[in-house]
């Protein structure tokens, strides 16, 4: 058994790195456990996925030394949104920069290069503590303290850890979740998200789109140079007809529904599907434990909070574990992870109910939902408090400030 450890954390994906690095930083030591191999962890398959990046995201992507590591070219920028309803030809609502030094909305990452780069980065901690290939077979909660067993390969002896605190960290299908005795809501929207990269004859000018049709909702968010990551979601039925679809036929019905404002476009690598599900556990923490990312909120994508919100728990559990080491207590004492629990309710509720309202009623197709769009959506452009409340959530500094790293 090895030496007892502040923070026991199962999942290696970008938000249990980023809490294992930033723990690590702050002074606590952590051992993050996962059950894929190294090589994997280090060197991610690209999943089509592309990640929406806030101000105070890439700021505490900047305090953890991983945005740093990202390569200029996985970097796109979104100097503008806009939102188009039905078979519009312009923008029912449209996002800029506001403030002074502000000139983007926000960053485009793909996923698996901020997988890289948490790796890479949590490798360069010593504090840090990685296993994987690790199965983990049983978490239980003590009063005193965290046990966890796993094994590394069937047949080999099972080997336990000890720690101060346990966090789950390993999806919004939580296994370690269930073993904490913790319930979540789940809401299956019946709905498939396809994502892939396309290349487009004209600029992008750096503007992402979001375009509720009546038949499918196409998102159209800018990368690097003349691509763009793609998301079409569509019923389960249609969904799969569209996967099945030549990659001509593809590109050619994105780019009509596109309008061809980006003239030609062609698939620039595999078509990936991701089934719409969303999750949003009953509490965040337990008994010396707690969650954090899509263990704790998974959200729908179409609001592209899901990462931002994972990386605000990671910045609201450091806050609450330092205030109580500096207040000289146990940082699995359950008024300490109480805190927590308050901040992150307080920061997720209202994103993750709101945008699941959007996402049902822009899955409608009746005439009573599609009156209901062209009025909020008319209503929320000529608001200019809530263009500018919306526009402030994603410019608004802030991100993870770390305390000395003193003991």
């Amino acid at each position: 058994m090895q030496q007892e450890r502040d923070a026991l954390i199962v999942g290696a994906g970008p938000a249990g790195l980023a809490l294992a690095i930033a723990l690590t930083d702050a002074g606590f030591t952590a051992t993050v456990l996962d059950a894929q191999p190294r090589e994997a962890l280090a060197a991610p398959l690209e999943d089509g996925r592309d990640i929406a990046l806030t101000h105070a995201s890439v700021a505490t992507l900047r305090a953890l030394g991983l945005w740093q590591r990202l390569l200029p070219e996985e970097i796109g920028c979104i100097r503008e949104a806009r939102v188009i309803d039905g078979d519009r030809q312009n923008a029912a609502l449209s996002f800029s920069p506001r403030g002074p030094g502000t000139e983007v909305l926000g960053w485009i990452v793909p996923n698996h290069a901020l997988r890289r780069v948490s790796f890479a980065a949590a490798a360069d901690r010593p504090g840090l503590h990685l296993i994987d290939r690790a199965h983990v077979l049983r978490v239980a909660t003590e009063p005193s303290h965290v046990e966890l067993d796993f094994e590394t390969s069937p047949g080999l002896p099972q080997q336990q850890l000890q720690g101060r605190l346990f966090v789950a960290a390993d999806s919004r299908f939580s296994w370690s979740r269930k073993q904490l005795g913790i319930a979540a809501d789940m809401h299956d929207f019946g709905r498939i998200m396809i994502v892939c990269r396309m290349q487009h004859e004209l600029p992008h000018h750096d503007v992402a789109y979001e375009c509720f049709g009546y038949e499918r909702t196409l998102a159209v968010l800018p990368a690097v140079g003349h691509v763009s990551s793609v998301v079409v979601t569509a019923g389960a039925a249609a969904a799969e007809r569209l996967m099945q679809l030549p990659e001509s036929e593809f590109a050619l019905l994105v780019e009509r529904q596109f309008r061809s404002r980006l003239g030609r476009m062609q698939l620039a690598g595999k078509r990936f599907p991701y089934p719409l599900v969303a999750a949003y556990a009953r509490r965040f923490v337990g008994q010396r434990s707690a969650l954090v990312g899509d263990a704790a909120v998974g959200m729908h994508p179409v609001t592209a909070h899901g990462y931002n919100l994972g990386l605000q728990s990671v910045a609201s559990l450091v806050h609450a574990l330092c205030a109580a080491r500096t207040a000289h207590r146990d940082i699995g004492d359950a008024a300490v992870l109480a805190g927590y629990e308050r901040a992150h309710r307080r920061d997720s509720a209202p994103v993750y109910h709101g945008t699941n309202a959007v996402a049902r009623l822009y899955a409608s197709t009746g005439a009573p939902q599609r009156l209901a769009r062209q009025l909020i959506l008319r209503g929320a452009q000529h608001l200019p408090p809530l263009k500018a409340a919306i526009t402030a959530r994603l410019t608004g500094r802030g991100g993870l400030q770390l305390p000395g790293a003193a003991v």
